[in-house]
C-alpha cells in the first residue's frame, strides 16, 4: 500500500537493506465522514501545536549537517529524536461532539499543501503566518539559510494539526486539549478568486 508509510530517505538505507513499516486501517460510517461541503464561509482555522519535527524533513536536515559539518546544540539533538505527538484521543472527543467541519494533519507537504485538500472549490484559504507559534528547532533551521517558503513546504513549523470550525465552537474545542497543545486561530475561510491567500510573516 503506497502512501505516507513509504518514506523517501535517500542516504539512509544501505545496499541490500530495506525498511519495514506498519500502518493501521480504520472504518467510518458514511454519515460520519468529514466532507469538503461541511466547510463553510467564515469558518475559522485553528492550529494545534506540534511536538517538533513530526518525522518530516530529515533528509533536508541531514543535507545541512553534511554540507556545513555542524556541531549540534544539545537542544537540537533532543528535538531530532523527540516522538511525534498523536492527536487521536482529542480528535475523537471533538468529532463525537461534532465540533469541526474539516481537519488536516500537517505532515510532508507542510501547512498549505495539506490544508488546501479539505477546502471546497468555491471557497478560499486565508492564513496569517505571523500567528504561527514557531518552535526552537525551526528557528535553528532558519538560521541555517532555509527560506520561509522551503520551511513551510517541508516542515510543520510548529503546527502539527489544523481544525476548521465555526467560531462559536472555539472555547469548547480548547477545553479538550492540555495547555501545551491548546489550539489557536491562524486563519479563516473566505470566498476569493485565489484558492490560497497568506499574509504576515513567520516570526523567528
Amino acid at each position: 500500500m503506497i502512501g505516507g508509510e513509504t518514506a523517501e530517505m535517500p542516504g539512509t538505507y544501505e545496499k541490500n537493506k530495506f525498511d519495514l513499516a506498519g500502518f493501521s486501517v480504520g472504518l467510518v460510517e458514511k454519515k460520519d465522514l468529514l466532507k469538503k461541503n461541511k466547510v463553510k464561509l467564515n469558518d475559522v482555522i485553528l492550529a494545534i501545536p506540534s511536538s517538533g519535527l513530526h518525522s518530516n524533513g530529515y533528509s533536508l536536515i541531514r543535507h545541512i549537517l553534511k554540507k556545513k559539518n555542524l556541531i549540534l546544540p544539545s537542544y537540537v539533538k533532543k528535538e531530532l529524536i523527540k516522538p511525534t505527538k498523536i492527536y487521536v484521543k482529542e480528535l475523537n472527543k471533538i468529532n463525537n461532539k461534532k465540533l469541526i467541519n474539516g481537519c488536516a494533519n500537517i505532515t510532508g507537504g507542510g501547512l498549505i499543501n495539506n490544508l488546501i485538500r479539505v477546502i471546497p472549490d468555491k471557497l478560499s484559504l486565508n492564513i496569517d503566518l505571523s500567528k504561527i507559534k514557531t518552535k526552537s528547532i525551526f528557528k535553528w533551521l532558519k538560521k541555517n539559510n532555509i527560506s520561509d517558503s522551503e520551511l513551510l513546504k517541508t516542515f510543520n513549523c510548529g503546527v502539527g494539526f489544523c481544525l476548521i470550525t465555526n467560531k462559536k465552537n472555539i472555547k469548547k474545542i480548547e477545553k479538550i486539549f492540555s495547555r501545551k497543545y491548546r489550539p489557536y486561530q491562524i486563519g479563516f475561510i473566505s470566498k476569493e478568486k485565489s484558492k490560497i491567500k497568506t499574509f504576515g510573516k513567520l516570526e523567528w
